[in-house]
């Protein structure tokens, strides 16, 4: 089963691509492996935000994070939170380095 260092270690490998690739500036993870409650069943919440507006690309980001994970992906930016969960996920979102 995926773990939280398992997703933590493999985001750490593709960050440079992703910035690269997707503009991507800064990435994190949320949700239940945020929490360690994640089962084999469970998508993975992933927050973005890009160093230029995505367009498609965000699209073809969230497949390529699906492809990797084998998973699904729910692909979120800060600016489309919603507000009645904004400040719960801020807080606990684990941003990779």
């Amino acid at each position: 089963m995926l773990t939280a260092q398992d997703l933590e270690r493999k985001l750490k490998e593709i960050r440079p691509y992703l910035r690269e690739r997707f503009q991507v500036n800064e990435i994190g993870y949320f949700g239940s492996f945020a929490e360690n409650k994640q089962t084999e069943e469970s998508d993975i919440d992933i927050l973005v935000n890009f160093s230029i507006t995505p367009g498609w690309e965000f699209f073809t980001l969230e497949e390529y994070l699906e492809n990797t994970f084998n998973r699904k992906i729910d692909l979120v930016t800060k600016a489309a939170l919603r507000n009645q969960l904004k400040e719960r996920i801020l807080k606990q979102v684990k941003y990779i380095d």
